[in-house]
């Protein structure tokens, strides 16, 4: 049998592979799946991507199988650790970071201001695969940036570095890293001017460096040997396909609980009415990651959020660490509960809130961070919100989560449900990159759209 491509995911649990057929036509067809175990800890990501193309031959009923391409989305080594470094927590380093989470990465550590020697410690003890240096708008305050570079510099830190800071320090941030070779990516500012976010360019570098990391996991390297494009972060592709999505369909939101992360992207403009009230500006497209709730290497987190007295008492279970891929009924209905757990805690972390504050004046409501208030879809992608079989009734319970009405997110029942059917949101993401109309049409279709 032959198809046009296979897309492979090759996640920190599991490894996905997608068949897809006529993208050069205007019937693109998803034609079947198939999912193993990722054998990093085994010494090859290899392993476990040839056995989930064994089962794409069994789903497909075949014993050969031939494909005109390979593309892939990655995070099996780990995901890219990012350190960003800006000059104002609110607006430079706050926006770096967007950027980063926004590419797909992992920030583990932000700083504003100039680096301290407890600073560099923290960076060397954290192993970082990127620094992200910025700071100072265009013609702005120059100092910062280039003090942080030299600290870190003279500390023998060899990491990468991607600078989107003044423009005007391009030259002397050339000479510090040449003079210490350390390589250095050069891009926009991510914060040109007061109030303007330019994420995108920033996107794009991040992306480019996680292809050189991902390389690095065991068996990555021969992987690149078998893709014939660039291998984007997962999460990186699945914020590129709820872009897509939003040229379609609107203002969406995307939820995907996986098993070591919640990620949460969001697309939208937000209300006028709550633009006025913003004390800074929030990216039209924004992803947040939670690394401490998921479903199987972080089950244990999400079950102490709960606490395992209110869990016994809900589900009528004690407490059992789940499986990757729960089968038994006690397992399903434990990953259920930590389901709803993990998806509602991501939302209200990723969305804004409105606060009250009082002044001689009296009461002022003042708005923070990003605003979902005019979200229209919420999808549920990932394992569990597109494989358990009461994933309606969870995805349910996660968008009727604004009890309080305090939250920059729509009230209950306004939102409608969407699912990632095909659970091929991080495929189509790889795929927009060469075969955007069709990637949209299997996007629309995989929604039931």
């Amino acid at each position: 049998m032959t198809v046009d491509a296979l897309v492979a995911e090759i996640g920190s649990t599991t490894t996905v592979i997608n068949a897809f057929d006529g993208l050069n036509t205007d019937c693109p067809r998803f034609i079947a799946q198939g999912q193993a175990p990722t054998t990093v800890l085994d010494g090859d990501v290899r392993v476990g991507l040839k056995n989930a193309i064994e089962e794409l031959k069994k789903a497909l009923k075949t014993d050969s199988l031939e494909y005109g391409t390979m593309l892939a989305s990655g995070s099996a080594a780990g995901g890219l650790k990012m350190s960003v470094h800006g000059l104002m927590h609110d607006m430079t380093v706050r926006a770096a970071k967007a950027a980063a989470l926004g590419a797909g990465a992992i920030v583990v550590n932000a700083t504003s201001g100039k680096l301290t020697a407890y600073d560099i410690e923290d960076i060397i003890r954290l192993k970082p695969n990127l620094l992200m240096i910025a700071g100072g708008t265009d013609f702005g305050e120059r100092e910062t940036a280039i003090y942080n570079l030299n600290l870190i510099a003279q500390s023998g830190i060899k990491t990468p570095v991607i600078y989107c800071g003044n423009v005007q320090n391009h030259a002397a941030v050339e000479e510090i890293c040449k003079g210490q070779g350390i390589p250095l990516s050069i891009t926009e500012n991510v914060y040109p001017r007061l109030d303007c976010l330019n994420i995108d360019p920033v996107r794009k570098r991040i992306h480019e460096m996680f292809e050189r990391h991902i390389t690095q996991a065991p068996g990555m390297e021969h992987i690149r040997e078998m893709v014939d494009g660039q291998i984007l972060p997962t999460p990186g592709s699945v914020m590129l396909a709820t872009e897509l999505l939003y040229e379609e369909i609107g203002d969406l939101c995307t939820v995907d609980i996986g098993g070591a992360t919640t990620d949460v992207h969001s697309v939208t403009m937000g209300s006028p009415e709550i633009a006025q009230l913003m004390t800074a500006p929030e990216p039209m497209a924004k992803r947040t990651v939670e690394g401490d709730l998921g479903l199987f290497v972080n089950a244990d987190n999400v079950a102490n959020l709960i606490g395992l007295e209110r869990f016994e008492r809900e589900t009528g279970l004690a407490y059992a660490h789940p499986p990757a891929i729960p089968v038994e009924d006690a397992d399903i209905k434990t990953a259920e509960r930590l389901c709803v757990e993990a998806g509602v805690t991501a939302v209200k972390r990723h969305c804004g809130q409105l606060r009250h504050l009082y002044t001689p004046q009296g009461r002022r409501t003042i708005a923070e961070g990003k605003d979902l208030s005019l979200v229209k879809y919420l999808i549920g992608t990932g394992g569990a919100l597109t494989r358990l079989k009461n994933r309606e009734a969870l995805l349910r319970k996660i968008a009727d989560c604004n009890e309080n009405r305090m939250m920059l997110f729509p009230k209950e029942g306004e939102l409608e449900l969407l699912f990632d059917n095909d659970y091929i949101m991080a495929s189509a993401g790889v795929l927009k990159k060469t075969f955007p109309e069709a990637a949209k049409k299997l996007l629309l279709r995989s929604l039931n759209l």
